[in-house]
């Protein structure tokens, strides 16, 4: 069964920053088996970020603003508090 793990925030972050982010999501053991992320997150000099994910593959761009963060992950057996951890909200 797919559940999801979903967040408003106002952290900001860097395209390196969210790069490692996803990268760290590869980790099973750490995270639950991770089907896809998504989100819009200000960058670090005000600009906005756009991301996806899917095992293997992301995507990380400058996007058109948002009122605040939104990150949404999907996946089975999500460690919930170690994803909210590891994007720091």
């Amino acid at each position: 069964m797919f559940t999801s793990w979903g967040v408003e925030t106002t952290e900001k972050f860097t395209p390196e920053r969210l790069h490692e982010i996803l990268e760290e999501l590869e980790d099973t053991g750490s995270y639950g088996i991770i089907l896809r992320a998504k989100g819009i997150v200000e960058n670090a000099d005000g600009s906005w970020i756009h991301f996806d994910y899917v095992p293997g593959e992301e995507n990380i761009r400058a996007g058109a603003a948002g009122v605040t963060g939104r990150v949404c992950v999907i996946g089975s057996k999500l460690k919930e508090d170690s994803i909210r951890a590891l994007f720091g909200v």
